[in-house]
């Protein structure tokens, strides 16, 4: 049975690893399950870290006839986006292949067969028959493709076949699609398993003029697009939700297009009746928006209660009436109306457990359009590293399909009206968002180029865009460097998120004119 890496601590460990007492729990469940092996079954291949004279490895344990017949240490320590190994781990030496019952297996584990170091060239020249590769890859869109790449370079080089195991589950803002697969020496697909959905696979292999081949497997459809990414927000959700022992969840539906996707996701990850949602109206919501809420709360089954937030709201005016004498209205009375309902919200989570879902979007938490102690309070929001334009996107393909294993009802499920009509936070009278912004196609082709690919402005401007415009969004999006440190964690959908993978300043006066 092969496992993925570091599968009996988790992964990423991150600072547990540091802790002794956890390392030593890992290597006892370790010790344990190798007892397990002792009746002659099938062997064990495992991830787990493990602690040597030399210091902490990232490692693997083989596993057979009750005890632990062999250990291997990852060499190559990924240190970029969001790995960060080198800071906890010590590299390995070169392994060699493991003699199990008369097969000499090469088990390289995860960026072992990604980097450039040759260690799957050093276990065939030593003999290695297999390479069988536990891996912890996190999700991002075309993933699979990528890791199918890799390993038909490996394939290619050493002329052996490859087992690729995949992790599955959510860990924080990270999500592992699973999807494992393996190819045979002569480059073909061997075995193609499903992507997000939890499976055990047996595959036959025989062996042929020294050659393994893989005689039988499953061989699963892998999702495009927007599939893809809706079932990674519900996976990294649902799996974010219930690993902390939450019972329930609740959220603002507001008749807007962020709001409604995250009560989608909520349902299909969790079930309506786990999900509560509350509109939090003032004088400035529109008819519409009370409409389209209820019917977006109706099409998913969900609790749906409404709160008027008038009375916190002119209370807090009342009481800071002194002090703003003289001034004018303007974006602070905007700010106490979000911040009303996230007071509100965030005393509904206290009462009754709920955990509070956050619905910012990744255009809005670039360029700072969220408030601090308002709509940014909540544990965590599946929809933080989706552009505006993606939300769209998402939303479209959701109405239209029901994913697989989701709890949720079919057919639509988002308002068309939502999704049609012109977005507004409804903070002051007849208020669009693109009064202050770029419209959402240019503004996310702008943030695209600046936060995923690093371009400079000059080649921004370069695509189409107005001068004025790209140095006014770059200089909004460090601006609200700070808000981002203080915001929820969120699943991980892009190749660059804000967090583990795009690291700036706050203080930080750059600007690339």
């Amino acid at each position: 049975m092969l496992f993925t890496e570091l599968f009996i601590s988790g992964y990423p460990p991150e600072d547990l690893v540091l802790k002794p007492a956890f390392l030593e729990t890992c290597l006892a469940a370790v010790e344990k399950l190798a007892a397990e092996t002792a009746d002659g079954g099938p062997g064990v291949i495992i991830g787990f870290p493990r602690l040597s004279e030399s210091g902490r490895h990232n490692s693997i344990a083989v596993l057979d006839g009750g005890k632990i017949i062999a250990v291997r240490d990852k060499v190559d320590l990924p240190n970029y986006g969001e790995f960060d190994e080198k800071r906890v781990f010590v590299a390995g030496e070169m392994p060699g292949p493991v003699n199990f019952r008369g097969v000499r297996i090469g088990i390289p584990i995860c960026e072992d067969i990604w980097g450039d170091l040759g260690v799957c060239e050093t276990l065939a020249e030593s003999g290695a028959e297999i390479l069988l590769v536990p891996n912890g890859s996190p999700y991002y869109r075309d993933k699979v493709d990528i890791r199918h790449q890799v390993v038909l370079k490996q394939v290619i080089e050493t002329g052996l076949p490859l087992i690729y195991a995949a992790q599955l589950g959510g860990q924080d803002e990270l999500v592992f699609d699973g999807a494992t697969f393996a190819f045979n020496a002569d480059r073909s697909l061997a075995f193609q398993m499903a992507q997000f959905l939890p499976e055990i696979a047996v595959t036959e292999w025989t062996r042929k003029d020294g050659t393994w081949h893989c005689a039988s497997g499953p061989m699963a459809r892998i999702p495009e697009k927007e599939e893809a990414d809706y079932r990674a927000c519900l996976l990294g959700f649902r799996d974010y939700v219930n690993k902390n022992g939450f019972k329930s969840v609740v959220l603002g539906l507001s008749g807007g297009i962020d709001s409604a996707i995250c009560a989608a996701i909520a349902v299909d990850a969790l079930g309506a009746d786990r999900v509560r949602t509350i509109m939090l109206p003032y004088r400035y919501t529109s008819e519409e928006s009370f409409a389209d809420a209820a019917e977006c709360a109706k099409a998913l089954g969900c609790r749906y209660d409404i709160v008027p937030i008038a009375e916190p709201v002119e209370g807090f005016t009342s009481a800071l009436s002194e002090l703003f004498e003289g001034t004018e209205s303007g974006i602070t009375e905007e700010n106490l109306q979000s911040r009303a309902r996230g007071t509100i919200l965030m005393a509904v989570s206290n009462k009754f457990g709920a955990m509070v879902v956050t619905t910012g979007n990744k255009s809005e938490m670039s360029v700072g359009y969220a408030t601090l102690y308002g709509d940014m309070n909540g544990g965590f929001n599946p929809i933080k590293d989706l552009y505006k334009m993606q939300v769209y996107a998402l939303s479209d393909w959701r109405n239209r399909n029901l994913p697989e294993g989701a709890l949720g009802p079919s057919g639509v499920v988002i308002p068309q009206n939502i999704i049609d009509k012109a977005p507004s936070a409804e903070l002051r009278p007849d208020q669009k968002d693109q009064d202050s912004l770029p419209p959402y196609p240019v503004l996310d082709d702008i943030l695209e180029c600046l936060v995923e690919m690093e371009m400079g402005t000059d080649e921004i401007v370069a695509r189409g865009h107005d001068v004025a415009t790209v140095h006014r969004i770059e200089h909004l999006l460090y601006l609200a460097e700070y808000k981002r440190r203080q915001s929820a964690p969120g699943v991980k959908i892009t190749k660059k998120n804000f967090g583990r993978d795009r690291r700036y300043p706050i203080t930080n006066r750059f600007r690339d004119r």
